[in-house]
């Protein structure tokens, strides 16, 4: 990162200098964009008649609870479309019993809307359709739902990829023209802004605290940026949580050996989040969306036991399928895009396992479900690649593609795989020539270990919560003496230190570097984080290596 200008109205303020290059680090460039960083409060949200199409969403959802028509919620199967169904199912289900969820099968439907979902539907007496988390690239379907006398909402966050679908209204921050200050609101995000609006015209958005927990699961869940609006959504969506934990979360947590009460984003990441999903890897995400809405201890039990073995079963599918993509990666050499492809790749995993290969390579990476004559592509990128804008360079070539920015997927016959190839690697060499893709820590800031002492560690916390585009703070100390060193783990995989500088010493633990321990000569340059480590009821600071390297004289 780019260190902190000298006279730069940061410096001047009342707060350590390493606290305001984390600040500048962040976006925040005057002294008054700092409290509200620190609190996140609801300064940082905006009207909810900001985004486009809401003033036609929310009319037509009262007019919907006033004649008693049936509404259907159409979400999608990962968490952040599981959340933004619980969502908006709960808030609407407070102003009509009508409403009923639907979540399409992964293997079976696929994503967004599909004209078959919505034949069921109709037939089940739905005439209102509110999508969540999916719908904006769904022209046909939605054409298809026009002709069945159905009007369907579309709430999405996903990036439009031309034609729009003719929907009574399409409420998505990233649409042409919105003039909403925030386009990086998750699909819960802009569900959340839609039950604002409809609760807020009936004088009854005190409702709305009942579902933040939601929105910050799915927002977290989700990898979008914790900055702006969302810091605000998923700091208040943590609090409530921490003080209020629906049931299935409380047993999910459980059968993870962790309690309720000290939940924070980065538990979101790696513990919830990733069993929510594995339903939908696995098999079909409603026991995800129960979990989530069900009042019964017992029912929680028994769902929060089917999600933790799905999950091992889904972790062993992922090393195995991981070990083989990386196989094909190391035969055919490093490419500026990684594309791998196989007919017994899971389509359930296939997206994580592309982000593995993304982590290690640094570089966008494809991982192809390859049929006879219909394929899958689960797509993950890296800051300086649009994934979601090469492929909309080859639109020619899918029956269905949509995403991000940074993780994207695909349809596509077959036969098509080679073309492909060819387009995106040819874009890949053009957009990427002169980047350096090799993998990398991003550092925040160089200090000294006698930097962190004192109230340090409290400050940096004032910066949470942490996650996508608000990472923990990385550091980095060099010239430090090695103390003393030991492996630990049952293989003997991790390693225990303790370093030392200018009379400051510091425990540390350097997780999967255990066979480096021959490489630890001091003086050493090291890059960590500053974590509290929380073992048999005591907490203590120490320092998470993430890499280090011989001190250069």
């Amino acid at each position: 990162m780019p260190p902190l200008p000298q006279g730069h109205p940061l410096r001047a303020m009342k707060t350590p200098p390493l606290i305001a290059q984390l600040l500048f680090n962040r976006g925040i460039t005057q002294p008054y964009e700092v409290e509200p960083f620190y609190t996140a409060d609801k300064r940082l949200s905006f009207d909810p008649y900001l985004l486009p199409g809401m003033e036609q969403a929310a009319s037509r959802i009262y007019r919907a609870v006033l004649g008693m028509e049936k509404i259907a919620i159409y979400g999608d199967f990962d968490a952040d479309g599981i959340t933004s169904t619980a969502l908006l199912m709960h808030g609407l289900s407070s102003l009509t019993p009508n409403i009923v969820p639907y979540i399409p099968h992964r293997l079976n439907e696929g994503h967004g809307l599909k004209v078959a979902a919505l034949e069921k539907l109709k037939k089940e007496g739905v005439s209102l359709v509110i999508s969540v988390d999916c719908g904006v690239t769904g022209v046909l379907p939605v054409k298809k739902a026009g002709r069945m006398g159905m009007d369907v909402i579309v709430t999405d966050h996903h990036t439009p990829s031309g034609e729009l679908p003719n929907a009574l209204a399409i409420v998505n921050p990233k649409l042409a023209g919105s003039v909403y200050p925030f386009n990086e609101l998750a699909g819960v995000g802009v569900a959340y802004k839609l039950l604002q609006a409809v609760l807020t015209g009936l004088g009854r958005e005190c409702l709305l605290e009942e579902v933040t927990d939601l929105v910050a699961l799915g927002t977290v869940a989700d990898m979008t940026p914790l900055l702006g609006e969302n810091r605000y959504l998923v700091k208040k969506g943590l609090s409530r949580m921490n003080s209020s934990l629906r049931l299935g979360l409380k047993e999910l947590l459980a059968k993870a050996g962790m309690t309720s009460g000290t939940i924070g984003a980065d538990n979101i990441t790696w513990i919830i989040a990733p069993r929510l999903n594995t339903a939908s890897r696995l098999d079909h995400a409603l026991p995800s969306y129960e979990l989530l809405t069900t009042q019964s201890k017992e029912r929680a039990q028994e769902l929060a036991n089917w999600l933790e073995q799905k999950n091992g079963e889904r972790q062993q599918m992922t090393t195995q399928a991981y070990s083989r993509a990386r196989e094909q990666v190391t035969a055919a050499g490093l490419t500026p895009i990684l594309m791998v492809k196989d007919a017994e790749y899971p389509a359930g995993v296939s997206g994580l396992v592309a982000s593995r290969l993304t982590d290690e390579y640094y570089r966008p990476a494809i991982v192809i479900r390859e049929g006879k004559r219909v394929s899958t592509g689960s797509c993950r990128s890296i800051p300086e690649f649009n994934i979601i804008g090469a492929l909309g360079q080859c639109k020619e070539l899918f029956l269905e593609f949509g995403g991000h920015a940074g993780a994207a997927g695909f349809v596509m016959l077959s036969h098509n795989l080679g073309h492909l190839r060819e387009k995106l690697m040819k874009i890949a060499e053009k957009e990427l020539a002169g980047v350096d893709l090799r993998p990398r820590i991003d550092i925040d800031a160089e200090a000294s270990l006698c930097d962190l002492g004192g109230e340090m560690f409290q400050h940096i916390q004032k910066l949470a919560p942490f996650g996508q585009g608000n990472p923990v703070p990385t550091l980095v100390s060099r010239n430090v003496r090695l103390l003393n060193c030991r492996t630990m783990g049952a293989t003997g995989e991790h390693l225990r230190l303790r370093f030392e500088q200018a009379g400051s010493a510091w425990d540390a633990v350097a997780f999967g570097c255990g066979e480096n321990l021959p490489e630890l000569k001091p003086p050493l340059d090291i890059a960590y984080q500053v974590e509290l480590d929380q073992w048999n009821g005591r907490s203590s600071l120490r320092l998470n290596i993430l890499d280090f390297q011989q001190t250069r004289k």
